[in-house]
């Protein structure tokens, strides 16, 4: 963990703000007392919708008669 002053803060932000941005934790301090942690934000990830219980939901245990793959071929003769 790296740390940094308060007066670093003001006069060296984009330095702070770089080492923040490679994921570092920085602890801030005044008068040699740590007052603060700064904390890098962690992206969010995307959950994508649970496709297989949507199917199981509307169809239950019954099988499509054609494959999906088979539907849109079929689709694309069409035009």
């Amino acid at each position: 963990m790296k740390k940094a002053t308060v007066r670093d803060l003001r006069y060296h932000f984009p330095e702070i703000e770089a080492r923040l941005m490679k994921g570092e934790e920085i602890e801030v301090r005044k008068r040699r007392k740590v007052i603060a942690r700064l904390l890098p934000v962690r992206p969010k990830t995307e959950a994508y919708p649970d496709f297989a219980a949507r199917r199981k939901k509307i169809f239950g245990k019954r099988r499509a008669m054609e494959t999906g793959t088979e539907l849109v071929a079929k689709e694309r003769d069409r035009y």
